[in-house]
């Protein structure tokens, strides 16, 4: 393990080298993330302006899991998206053959060894929104609400990391799988809003958005990795059945995506052959 740890230092310390080199497009990325960040903030003020709830949601409710929705997605774009994006490049110039060879687990090399530094950032302003939505709200968090937050963030990297390997993996067979990553932006697209906003009010509505509650709740459960930790956070806890579920999916998905990656691996022909 501490050796692992001092290899993802180093990880960071290039990636830092990396941005400060590159200082301009450093600061126009942040600016670009900022200004994303501040767009959909004002969207929503604009919207709770004019209903008191979005489903069940009320305006606190709603941005703090706005806020948890972009923490995850930017530890996700920052420690995991630019390896999975170069990772057909690897294969393609016959780089993967170096990263094979080095003493070190390969899935480890090729998930942590780029790092996306501006979009600490947006960890920062989601951390922000978040603390003012708590504040808002004037409730009282417990410990274990608190402890089970963070529990939950870490399902949601999870379950997003799985899935994005999965996809990655594919480079092997595919050579490019550029298809795949649009695929997968247009899935987590409905990660974006909470769970309850797909019960419908005339019956052809309702029909359409339990199939999509069914889907991505059971079948795809991406309404459940960001929905569950804001709901402990800020709502009444009063079932263990979607938390049991997005904890399960994440566990099966480390799981699948592991020996995904490694069949994959014994696909792979090497650069010279």
């Amino acid at each position: 393990m501490r050796y692992y740890l001092r290899v993802l230092s180093m990880f960071f310390r290039n990636a830092l080298i990396r941005e400060l080199t590159f200082r301009s497009n450093f600061v126009i990325t942040i600016l670009t993330r900022a200004f994303w960040f501040a767009a959909q903030l004002t969207l929503f003020e604009i919207i709770y302006r004019n209903v008191n709830a979005i489903g069940d949601w009320s305006r606190p409710e709603y941005f703090a899991f706005m806020a948890t929705g972009m923490l995850i997605n930017a530890l996700v774009e920052a420690f995991f998206m630019p390896n999975a994006a170069n990772f057909s490049e690897l294969i393609r110039s016959g780089n993967l053959d170096f990263a094979l060879l080095k003493p070190i687990d390969t899935q480890f090399l090729i998930s942590f060894e780029k790092m996306d530094l501006a979009m600490f950032n947006q960890i920062l302003l989601a951390g922000v929104l978040l603390g003012y939505s708590l504040v808002t709200l004037g409730q009282p968090i417990a410990a274990w609400q608190a402890g089970l937050y963070v529990l939950y963030l870490g399902v949601g990297v999870a379950f997003f990391y799985s899935l994005m390997i999965v996809l990655a993996s594919t480079s092997i067979w595919l050579g490019r799988n550029q298809g795949l990553y649009d695929f997968w932006f247009y899935i987590t697209i409905f990660a974006r809003y909470p769970r309850s906003i797909y019960n419908g009010v005339n019956p052809a509505a309702w029909e359409l958005g339990e199939i999509l509650q069914f889907s991505f709740s059971y079948l795809l459960p991406i309404l459940l990795v960001v929905t569950v930790p804001a709901e402990v956070l800020v709502k009444p806890f009063t079932s263990w059945e979607f938390p049991a579920i997005a904890l399960a999916s994440s566990i099966v998905g480390l799981v699948v995506a592991r020996l995904v990656f490694r069949w994959s691996l014994k696909s792979y022909r090497s650069a010279s052959s």
